[in-house]
């Protein structure tokens, strides 16, 4: 097995610079370049809560519009995570996603320039979908493109790493889009979709990706061994959805301000850095048991946010949903890579990212359908079940 980046030959798909460098520099370069466009390829989709509210506030008066706009990006998001991979089985992975990017800045670009001329609100949805739809697709080929920059032994950490940067990026992309937004919401959906077209100039060029431990080809990618971790996906990404869409509920309900919500959310997001550094020093994969007592930590975690004994204790609920979050994806990530071949590790991984939206999407319909408490406990209920079928899963070694 080689420790070391697996590109193409000549200067053919890098630029002068890398191409002097050593094979060693070249395989560091490459993983921060990996890195960085890995953190700058969610700044549109961390920061479009807070932008298109704001942008839709000045144009309509109603913020809730924003919502909406968030809900028809999330929702094409979904519906083109698979065809749109798909497209891409006959480009170069990285070429592929660079021409996925620049559709996405485009459609924010002319997104912007039609709010900037007060055009029918309609439209902006349409290019919103636009712009969600690929972002499926970007994730699956930028993730497939890491097994050729990092060697197995290596990947745990480098996941692990991008984890942790993830959440910085959703941290601090709503507070760039709040800021830029005071000066103008137009300026801000411009500024952050050229901060996520990054990823068009340094994302890695790579020729091949590391198929060792793979098992044989399926004639279809979505087998019952990659359902279960979907479920898995869809279910932690509803929980932490939860949580983070109905912060303000959880301030109300205990007497505090709507813009106290970060007591919930700061803690969150804290607990989830935490936990993807832990898993970069730990640099194994996890083992099942584990997984499975990690899927029941965050149950507990969601199970204690519904019942609100006490502020405390809810904070705390919060802090154990986060502190799973990186070595949890970081495993799903894993288990993917050796349950398809390496043609098929974009789509795996485009339904990976795609099974968190579905449970975005079944989280904002709970809370839309019932209380605050009443919803984080069909949440809990959704991550005992799933930790039990994992369980089960476990002990007939599937």
């Amino acid at each position: 097995m080689t420790n070391h980046t697996d590109l193409k030959s000549g200067n053919s798909g890098r630029s002068l610079p890398e191409a002097a460098l050593s094979d060693g520099a070249r395989s560091r370069w490459g993983l921060l370049r990996w890195f960085i466009s890995s953190a700058t390829l969610n700044v549109p989709q961390a920061a479009s809560p807070v932008a298109f509210s704001l942008l839709a506030l000045s144009l309509t008066g109603d913020s809730s519009r924003g919502a909406a706009l968030i809900l028809a990006m999330t929702l094409a998001q979904v519906l083109g995570a698979v065809p749109i991979t798909r497209l891409g089985r006959t480009f170069p992975a990285a070429r592929f996603l660079q021409i996925l990017i620049v559709i996405r800045t485009i459609a924010l670009i002319l997104m912007a320039a039609l709010a900037a001329h007060e055009v029918p609100f309609i439209w902006l949805f349409v290019f919103a979908a636009l712009a969600g739809s690929v972002n499926g697709a970007a994730f699956g080929y930028l993730r497939s493109i890491l097994n050729s920059l990092a060697s197995s032994t290596s990947l745990p950490r480098a996941l692990g790493i991008s984890a942790t940067l993830n959440e910085v990026t959703f941290v601090l992309a709503p507070v760039a889009a709040s800021g830029l937004g005071t000066i103008s919401p137009v300026f801000a959906i411009l500024a952050l979709a050229l901060l996520g077209a990054v990823p068009v100039f340094l994302v890695p060029h790579i020729q091949s990706v590391h198929g060792e431990n793979v098992r044989a080809a399926k004639t279809s990618v979505l087998t019952p061994a990659i359902a279960l971790w979907l479920m898995c996906g869809a279910a932690g990404g509803a929980t932490v959805a939860a949580i983070e869409i109905g912060a303000v509920a959880l301030a109300l309900e205990f007497g505090y301000e709507p813009a106290l919500a970060i007591l919930f959310t700061v803690p969150l997001c804290l607990a989830s850095v935490t936990g993807g550094i832990l898993i970069s020093i730990y640099n194994r994969s996890l083992a099942r048991r584990t997984v499975v007592l990690l899927l029941l930590l965050m149950a507990v975690g969601a199970t204690l946010a519904a019942f609100q004994l006490s502020l405390t204790a809810t904070i705390i609920g919060a802090v154990m949903i986060g502190c799973v979050l990186a070595p949890l994806g970081t495993y799903y990530s894993l288990i993917l890579d050796t349950l398809v071949t390496p043609d098929k590790r974009p789509e795996a991984f485009a339904l990976l990212r795609t099974s968190n939206a579905v449970g975005v999407i079944f989280a904002s319909g709970v809370l839309t359908a019932f209380s605050i408490s009443a919803a984080l406990g069909v949440v809990a209920a959704l991550m005992f079940v799933v930790a039990m079928v994992v369980g089960i899963a476990s002990l007939r070694g599937s």
